[in-house]
Parts: structure tokens; sequence; C-alpha cells
């Protein structure tokens, strides 16, 4: 019984112990996983290893991926060095840790989502691998003394946009910035491009690039002087480079019309030498681009895009651009006038045409094109003044005008010239309308009109009207007295002279 007695309690101090010895185990592993539905991938380094009590590191030695031998204890001036930092901003406390650790020796492992990764308790760096989305960046590395943890970067994002006024030349309104407009032919046309920056700003440490792509269609030219550039609402002089091809008439190496680059936005400073960028801070270019003669006319418009690369690796020295935010589009529209010259056919049939079609199996033609007419174009501007669009378009066999390149607004068209035999026309006006998105990511042309006596077409951008000239009249007359009481009026003046003619002489000759 006796010896029964101390088995048991050397039954149940072997359990103690094992229980014991699973509990030191278990609090000398940890897990570190990827947040839940994460697309990325991190790299695991490990920096030291050790005990770990209430978030305290103790026994601390070196690990795999330290620079000191592996495991062997950390000497305190390291620890010191570390512990000094506690109070810092990320980047100066990541400036001190790098210093302890080898990021080329290989990594003691990788965690992506659903798969974890298992390791001693110890300090450990965390490194994100991506990838990484539009907009977005990677994370500043992740330093902790790992216990049970799901990594928690702190990514930022950078977005940018592009936006385009719209002017009425009738009402003289312009709109704010928005996503389509139109404009006449030899317009300048007002651009804007803009970035927001980073909420991880404050984490690059050497130096912020940040380059605007703009690609502009065929049918606008940039204008390079016309480039103003704003932080947050401040106008700036310097810190940037407008870069545009040798040659206007080409494009960039990656298709761009230009480019505005920043080599380093943490450089740029107000007048006290503070730093005008921040996290959030919105840079803004304000430009023109002339509307040219070859410019597009009707629906597919004239396209400009921009997006913005940047740098998106806070640990990376070297500040590459390597991050892209997605093309912004925006859209220039411009529209044309078509008149058609005709008058009423005198041989039409109307019998043969009682719909009044204007045709008919016979090419029975209610109206035929008129030769011999010009006409002149004006439009009304915000003075309420009709100014000439251009001359007058005039021409011996022209019976199509078509004036190409025009804005929305009122127009006035005259007869500046009348086929010989026809009455001229009274002045027409007429307002071309049209509507577009102006908020979208593709903006459309969705309807034009050139009011009553105009037909629009949105896919070729015409108002078209067939406009009728009507012959002069012939006034009735009842018969003339004909030339026969000319004649003999003549010879009895004339018979008159020559009788006063011999009175004169008789008289002469008596005296």
């Amino acid at each position: 019984m006796k010896h029964t007695r101390k088995l048991a309690s050397l039954l149940l101090a072997l359990v103690m112990v094992f229980a014991l010895a699973t509990t030191a185990f278990a609090a000398e592993n940890a897990t570190i996983s990827a947040p839940e539905g994460s697309t990325r991938t991190y790299d695991v380094y490990q920096i030291f290893t050790g005990d770990l009590h209430n978030g305290v590191l103790s026994n601390v030695k070196w690990g795999k991926n330290g620079t000191g031998t592996e495991g062997d204890a950390v000497d305190q001036t390291t620890l010191d060095a570390l512990a000094a930092v506690n109070d810092k901003s990320n980047t100066e406390k990541l400036t001190e840790i790098q210093k302890y650790v080898n990021l080329t020796s290989e990594k003691s492992g990788t965690v992506s989502n659903g798969s974890p990764l298992s390791v001693p308790t110890g300090y450990y760096l965390i490194k994100d691998n991506g990838p990484v989305g539009e907009g977005e960046s990677l994370s500043l590395y992740v330093v902790q003394v790992v216990g049970p943890t799901i990594i928690d970067p702190k990514v930022g994002t950078t977005s940018s946009d592009k936006k385009v006024k719209d002017t009425n030349d009738t009402t003289g309104t312009t709109t704010d910035w928005q996503d389509s407009a139109d404009y006449d032919i030899g317009d300048e046309v007002p651009f804007k491009l803009s970035a927001t920056i980073a909420q991880d700003y404050d984490n690059y440490t050497h130096g912020y690039k940040l380059t605007f792509h703009d690609t502009q269609s065929d049918g606008l030219t940039f204008n390079p002087s016309s480039v103003d550039v704003y932080v947050d609402g401040t106008r700036i002089s310097s810190g940037y480079d407008v870069v545009t091809p040798t040659d206007p008439a080409t494009k960039l190496e990656d298709g761009c019309a230009f480019e505005i680059k920043f080599a380093d936005l943490t450089a740029i400073k107000d007048s006290n030498e503070n730093a005008l960028v921040h996290a959030d801070s919105v840079i803004t270019v304000e430009y023109t681009s002339t509307l040219k003669s070859n410019a597009v006319i009707g629906s597919a418009g004239n396209k400009n895009t921009s997006h913005v690369t940047y740098t998106n690796n806070p640990n990376d020295e070297q500040a590459g651009e390597n991050g892209e935010t997605p093309d912004d589009v925006v859209i220039v529209f411009t529209y044309k006038t078509i008149v058609n010259k005709v008058t009423k056919n005198p041989n039409y049939d109307e019998s043969k045409d009682p719909d009044h079609t204007g045709t008919d199996s016979d090419n029975n033609k209610e109206f035929i094109p008129l030769e011999g007419a010009g006409f002149t174009l004006y439009k009304k501007n915000a003075a309420e003044e009709y100014k000439a669009v251009g001359e007058e378009l005039k021409g011996d066999e022209m019976t199509t005008f078509t004036w190409t390149g025009l804005d929305a607004g009122d127009y006035k068209l005259v007869e500046t010239t009348t086929p010989t035999g026809y009455n001229t026309i009274a002045d027409i006006k007429f307002t071309i309308t049209a509507e577009h998105d102006v908020s979208s990511d593709n903006p459309t042309l969705t309807s034009l009109s050139g009011g009553d006596k105009f037909t629009g077409e949105v896919s070729t951008g015409a108002v078209t009207a067939a406009i009728e000239n009507k012959t002069g009249t012939n006034l009735p007359s009842t018969g003339g007295m004909g030339t026969t009481l000319f004649y003999v009026l003549g010879s009895v003046l004339a018979l008159a002279a020559v009788v006063l003619l011999v009175t004169k002489k008789r008289m002469s000759t008596n005296d």
C-alpha cells in the first residue's frame, strides 16, 4: 500500500511536469497570419528570439536573419539602442532596426491568406510583397515582438483624375470642372489634372517621385506655356518639370503628349522652408490645349486621358515610381452645320409623289440642287453681337455649304449671294444644342439638335437643313402701246426742228 502511494505520487508529479512542459513549449511558439481575404504575401525575417511575457522579450538571442551569430545572446548596447527609439516615428524606428537585420539572408518563411507561419516567439520584420493594385502602395516594414500575430499593414492609396471646363460663347457662362465639353475649332480648351497623395506619405524619407502622364487625341495641341501647378491651392513655380517631345507633332516614348514630373515632393517648401506636401495633399495642374482643324466631329469626340505614376515603396531607398493610377478620361466634342441649297423642281409631278417623300421610282424629285448661292454664318456672342464664322462660302457650282468645328450656341445664316432670277431668303436664326455626360468614367454625346429647321445627328455631329430659294415673280400685264407711237413722235419733233431752222435763216436775210 505504501509502495502504491509512492507510485501514485510519482505519476502525479510526472503529469504535472508534463503539463508545465507543454505550457512552456506552447509559450515559445507563435503563429503569424495574413489579414483575412488579403491577396498579398509577406516575407518574415527573424531578428531575435527570446522568452515572451506580457509583450516583453527576455533572454534575447540573435535569430536566423539577425546580423549577429544565431543563438548568441544579444548585447545590452544593441538592446538599449533599440529601446531608445520607442517614442520615435515609424521611419525613425526602422532606420535603427534595419542595422540589425540582414534582408539578403534566406527569410524565415512566407505568410499569405490561409497559409499562416508558426515561429518561435521573438522579434520579427515582416516585408510586404504585394501584389499592388492600381493606386495602392506597399506597406512600410512591420516589425513586432511576436506572440500570436495577425499582420496589420498600413497601406496608403494614391488617386488621380482629369477634368475639363465648358464655355458657351453665346451666354458667356463657364461650367465647373467636369468630364466633357464642346468647343469651336481654334478655341483653347482648359483642363485640370489632380493627384491626391497617399495617407502613408510621411513614411517616405528618401524622396517621393510623382509624374502626371497626359495623352491627347490628334485634334488637340498642348500649350506648354499655359501650365500652372498648385499644392493644396497654393501656386508653385518650381519643383517640377514640363516634359514635351522634341518634335511637337510626335509623342513621348510612353505615348504621352506631355508629362509633369516631380523629382521629390518632400523637397517642395514654402517661403518659411516648411514642407508644402503632406499626406492627403492634392497636387493640381491646370493647362490649355488648342482644338485643331483636324479635330474629330461628332460622338467619337476628342479624348484626353491621364494617369499618375508615383513612389509606392517606403522601404525603397532608390524611391522609384512603381505605383500607377488608372487612366481617367475626358472628352471634347465639336460639331458642324450643313446647308443644302435647293429649289422647287419645275417638272415635279405631285401625282406621282402624293406623300411628298421627295422622290419616287421615276426619280421624280420635288426639290433639286440650286447653284449660284453664297452664305455667311454668324455666331452670337455674350454681348449679343453676331460675328462671322469665317468667310462667305460660295461657288458657281456649289450647292452644299459646310461649316466644321462649331460649338453649341446661337447662330444666324445669311444668304450673302443670291442666285440670278431667285429671291434672297430671309436670315435664318437657329441654335445648336448638345447634351453630353458631364460626370462619367466614359463620357458620351447623348443628343444634338439644331432647332426647327435643322436636323441633328449625334454620330456625325452634323446639324443639317435644306434651304429653298424661290424664283422671282412674273407680274401680270395687260398689253402695251408698242413702238409706233415713239416713231411718230420722233418724226414730228424732227420736222419741227427743220421748220424752226428755215424760219430763222429767212429772218436773218430780211434783216
